[in-house]
């Protein structure tokens, strides 16, 4: 399943707002506790450096098949802001990434 998703760019936006999705409660739910509990610092250096690109990668991807797909401007706009909520971006993926294909 997943080789058939990163055949096309909306399959590929689907599979990054996943990872995107995992990452940020990765460092919300995990990397912030123990940074700021445990005072391990560190932690919040890698996951958030990895949900940095993960979500650089899912904001150029978003561009590419709102483009592509000739999507309305709210939709682009609501599936952006959907990646600075926690779970946002698997909201997303049920309303408008999946009905896309």
């Amino acid at each position: 399943m997943v080789s058939s998703l990163l055949k096309s760019p909306l399959g590929r936006l689907r599979i990054v707002a996943f990872l995107e999705g995992i990452s940020y409660l990765v460092l919300l739910g995990i990397a912030m506790p123990l940074k700021y509990l445990a005072g391990m610092p560190q932690a919040v250096r890698v996951v958030g450096m990895a949900h940095g690109v993960l979500f650089v990668l899912f904001v150029l991807l978003l561009v590419q098949v709102a483009i592509e797909h000739s999507w309305s401007f709210k939709k682009s706009i609501l599936s952006f802001i959907s990646s600075l909520v926690p779970f946002g971006t698997f909201y997303a993926d049920a309303r408008w990434f999946r009905n896309s294909i």
